[in-house]
């Protein structure tokens, strides 16, 4: 059995939309997907190949043959159109603060499928990016669609290269399933464990114990010498920005608060180096971020200039929301950035706020102050160009901001099928946003994982997920 110990253990409905990096994991081990992520690219998956045509708006995907769910029944293209039917739904695709997030790419398309292994999808609306969606899109046996209705979440039944065998409050188990179309992983078991100190994790990977242990602290961790395996998280901790409102809602005074920080400081006394500074609105493991970025600047005579430009020459106090967790660290950056900002004449007043879902709500709603503590964890760049940046969106985390150079290049890139033209057309983005932030970014973080023998080879997925059907063979023996 391989035991994988990590900070929160649930698993929920596999079409609410989640970045979870410690559920993801479970079920993409349970479920397959129509393609995969490797990288910054999509390779095939249950969809053997596809066909995109009409600026992404007709999508044709060719399953893989003879797949069933691991309750017998047959995964085909009837079954795939009612996942997507289901993650379209208005009550499905919640995530924390957002609800429908599905719904909004695949509201209204037209799912006709021609033969058994084929499947042919007419979005409402173009969308080159389309696979950014289907990469979560677990496709689930039709008959258990009522179990996860009811809230019944130890019914999970996929055609994934695990079979769930048991759930508890502090361990989830699942089977691998022979003769898998992707291959047979390499572990037999996986046990999932819930263990919420970071200590507890490395003793017990220590000990051998356990085989593998996520989310390890920085420093202590070293003392497992090769068995450390450091990945840069792509989740973005950001301040988001009111442009609608107040100080803010002038570009001068956001790109001030941009200049006015240093942010290899805040990565040495926040992070104590357990972080990459992000030079802009996506983290570099995401496609269209611009290649070969240095830091963006720290430039405090033009920061003072730009604020006294905007009326706030002798000062200016800004009110922040902050909340307790998620990041956990909120606070202690709050004061980090306070400390910084006052060089430039900014004062901060922050509001902490201890309850993380009524917090994410308060966004959703726009009713932050002038900034807010927040994190950005999709991996798709075009949704969160699309979800956080279009004021003609307004999407659940927009808060104000409007550029009308940037919104016509997502018009062009929701157009362009062509992989290589719309990368470039989102690095132009990318080069926007620097010089007219909507909001202000601050780091990536680097996490650890530990892992049981050598593995000179491993490396995490760019998305910072476990795929537990490709790691290696893992002894039960001590590190």
């Amino acid at each position: 059995m391989t035991v994988i110990a990590q900070a929160r253990l649930a698993i929920h409905d596999p079409h609410d939309c989640t970045d979870a990096s410690d559920e993801l994991p479970i079920l993409h081990a349970i479920y397959d997907t129509l393609v995969r992520r490797v990288g910054k690219e999509f390779v095939p998956h249950l969809a053997k190949h596809w066909l995109v045509t009409e600026e992404g708006r007709n999508w044709t995907f060719h399953l893989q043959d003879s797949v069933r769910f691991h309750d017998g029944s047959t995964c085909d293209a009837a079954a795939v159109a009612l996942n997507l039917e289901r993650m379209a739904r208005e009550d499905k695709g919640y995530t924390l603060g957002a609800p429908a997030v599905w719904r909004q790419f695949l509201g209204g398309a037209k799912l006709d499928v021609i033969d058994a292994l084929t499947l042919k999808i007419t979005l409402a609306e173009p969308m080159a990016d389309l696979l950014d969606v289907l990469e979560q899109g677990f496709i689930v046996a039709p008959a258990s669609f009522s179990a996860l209705d009811a809230k019944e979440y130890n019914t999970q039944v996929g055609s994934g290269p695990y079979r769930l065998t048991s759930v508890s409050n502090d361990r989830i188990t699942a089977q691998r399933v022979d003769d898998h179309f992707a291959g047979q992983p390499e572990n037999e078991v996986i046990t999932w464990r819930l263990v919420t100190d970071p200590a507890n994790r490395l003793a017990l990977l220590e000990r051998g114990e356990v085989q593998v242990a996520n989310s390890l602290d920085f420093e202590a961790s070293r003392s497992l010498g090769s068995k450390r395996h450091e990945y840069l998280s792509p989740v973005a901790i950001i301040y988001l920005l009111n442009a609608a409102r107040g100080p803010l809602a002038d570009a001068r005074v956001r790109r001030a608060l941009s200049l006015a920080v240093d942010r290899n400081a805040i990565v040495d006394t926040v992070m104590a180096d357990a972080a990459r500074p992000l030079p802009g609105f996506v983290s570099p493991n995401h496609f269209g971020a611009q290649k070969q970025v240095g830091d963006l600047p720290t430039d405090r005579v033009l920061a003072r200039r730009l604020l006294g430009q905007a009326g706030f020459g002798d000062g200016l106090t800004l009110e922040v929301d902050c909340p307790t967790r998620l990041p956990d660290e909120a606070e202690r950056l709050t004061a980090a950035l306070a400390a910084q900002l006052a060089q430039v004449g900014i004062t901060l007043n922050v509001h902490v706020h201890s309850e993380r879902e009524n917090y994410a709500h308060m966004v959703r709603r726009k009713e932050i102050r002038d900034l807010c503590v927040f994190d950005s964890s999709p991996m798709s760049t075009y949704r969160v160009l699309y979800e956080k940046i279009d004021s003609r969106v307004a999407g659940s985390w927009w808060q104000g901001y409007a550029n009308p150079v940037v919104e016509a290049l997502i018009d062009q890139g929701r157009l362009t099928i062509d992989r290589l033209s719309r990368e470039e057309i989102w690095q132009q983005a990318y080069g926007i946003l620097q010089n007219d932030p909507a909001w202000l970014t601050l780091y990536n973080p680097i996490r650890v994982i530990g892992m049981a023998g050598e593995h000179p080879d491993f490396a995490m997925p760019a998305d910072g997920v476990i795929d537990v059907a490709r790691l290696p063979q893992l002894d039960e023996a001590a590190v």
